[in-house]
């Protein structure tokens, strides 16, 4: 018998690329949801073996989704998937006794391992938010690099260029939010103080052009 899962995220194509996957993988796709608190009242009422929560979704954020399903059920699987290398997040995930945490940007490929893994084990998170959160304060400019996705690592090395946060975000085909928001994120796990172009000195010092 298949094991089944409910899906839910606000992007429609994000969330039909995950459900189409996960079926590929043999997994058993009961229904998708595009907010939180219809994914809530239908995880309580078919009682799949896994829910996949995107963190960021309206009605209800996945966090949220999470802690009402715990507060009355325990054996339901829970994954949460986001964008955000974020250490408050993570760490208020896992006080809710969150089963999976997977990165959006690793999604199919830690998808199919967390679902494996969590057969076995309780919990699984990607190894690539828990190196990055393990980044001590002696750590080598080297090693802070490392623990930078590979979305970061990329900004960072047009960073060091010199390139703007428009230029990065033509060149990537993202939006300005969007770098601006990865620089936020490396910024904080690099450990630098806030000031203006911090992080482009940084990267001119210590990133190899």
């Amino acid at each position: 018998m298949k094991e089944t899962i409910i899906i839910a995220d606000d992007h429609p194509v994000t969330l039909n690329g995950i459900a189409q996957y996960v079926a590929s993988l043999g997994y058993g796709v009961l229904h998708t949801y595009t907010n939180g608190i219809a994914a809530l009242n239908n995880i309580l009422a078919l009682q799949p073996d896994y829910a996949i929560l995107d963190a960021s979704m309206p009605g209800m954020t996945g966090l949220e989704v999470i802690e009402k399903v715990r507060a009355q059920n325990k054996t339901v699987k829970l994954i949460l998937y986001t964008m955000y290398n974020d250490t408050a997040l993570f760490e208020r995930a896992k006080a809710l006794e969150v089963n999976g945490y997977v990165l959006k940007n690793f999604a199919l490929e830690e998808l199919e391992i967390c679902l494996a893994q969590l057969r076995y084990n309780k919990q699984w998170f990607s190894p690539r938010l828990v190196n990055s959160l393990m980044i001590k304060d002696g750590a080598t400019a080297n090693e802070k690099l490392q623990a930078l996705s590979a979305a970061e690592t990329k900004i960072i090395q047009m960073v060091a260029l010199g390139n703007t946060s428009k230029y990065i975000a033509e060149h990537l085909f993202i939006s300005e939010k969007t770098v601006e928001n990865h620089r936020t994120s490396i910024i904080k796990k690099l450990g630098l103080a806030a000031g203006k172009n911090v992080l482009a000195m940084w990267a001119a010092q210590h990133v190899n052009k």
